[in-house]
């Protein structure tokens, strides 16, 4: 089976600056998977896309590339969207709720920063969920599109730095140089969203989680954790909790799958039908011919 012919797209999932992710039937392992396609008229994004369907780090909490072809790679289909959508549908989220994501996605860093990498695009967008519903939430740190590993060119399109703005650190968005402490400002923002609802680089609510993330958001990054790893101890020593307190009230946030499996029309059933009407009608023009 030639490669590109493994991967059987059906419909369209998200998009973003480098390409398009599809929900995809793999031919081989028949799962469902995601596959994410380059778009073919920007050069710096083909690089950067290379370079990220190369990368491997193997996390719980980290999604990695599974496979790839020509333009496309795969990944595993996370169902339940991502916590800026989270976020819009339910609004601030509970502090022990945030406590967990946090906790998850500073892992997710620690296996980044140990295996040489950068994220630099940590934000609630590329942070994604399994559908656990309304239990412990399970999150997975994606798109590693500008991600940079120690040694390689850095990738920017002008003087500035490369990221989103209101998750960048004022170091980052000047153009200095990858450092981990980079991502923990990030996931600082990220969190202190999710507790607020409010744009990113707003203050921290005055509570001991609150003035924890103000730490990791410090615009000077002599003050922040020096590593993941120490960010992640010392919000282990505040507390993270093992159950799910957030149930307690009517509305814990609830993470469902967006996506079915499979979906109600691909492109394998749709390959089938049209095999079974061209029988179809082959056969009608025999029955025709005999008929005269």
């Amino acid at each position: 089976m030639f490669p590109r012919r493994r991967y059987l797209l059906a419909d369209q999932v998200g998009a973003g600056g480098m390409g398009t992710v599809w929900r995809t039937w793999d031919r081989h392992e028949r799962r469902w998977v995601a596959a994410k396609l380059a778009r073919p008229d920007d050069a710096t994004s083909l690089q950067r896309f290379a370079r990220e369907r190369g990368l491997r780090v193997r996390h719980r909490h980290v999604v990695q590339p599974s496979g790839r072809a020509g333009d496309l790679f795969t990944m595993d289909l996370v169902r339940g969207g991502d916590l800026e959508q989270l976020l819009a549908r339910h609004g601030p989220l509970p502090d022990s709720y945030v406590r967990v994501v946090l906790d998850q996605v500073l892992e997710a860093l620690v296996a980044v920063h140990a295996a040489g990498l950068v994220h630099r695009d940590v934000k609630p967008g590329n942070l994604l969920l399994e559908p656990t519903g309304t239990g412990r939430p399970w999150v997975r740190l994606g798109d590693f599109g500008i991600a940079v590993a120690d040694g390689d060119p850095r990738l920017t399109r002008g003087p500035g730095g490369v990221g989103t703005g209101g998750y960048m650190p004022p170091e980052q968005a000047a153009g200095a140089p990858p450092d981990p402490r980079q991502d923990v400002y990030a996931a600082g923002v990220v969190a202190t969203q999710l507790l607020t609802a409010r744009s990113p680089g707003g203050p921290a609510p005055r509570t001991p989680l609150g003035l924890l993330l103000a730490s990791f958001a410090d615009p000077d990054p002599g003050r922040r954790p020096a590593t993941a790893a120490a960010a992640l101890d010392r919000l282990r020593a505040l507390g993270v909790p093992a159950g799910a307190p957030w149930q307690v009230g009517p509305d814990p946030p609830d993470v469902r799958a967006l996506y079915a499996d499979p979906p109600p029309r691909t492109p394998y059933a749709s390959g089938v039908l049209a095999v079974f009407a061209a029988a179809g009608l082959v056969g009608g023009l025999a029955s025709w011919a005999l008929l005269r």
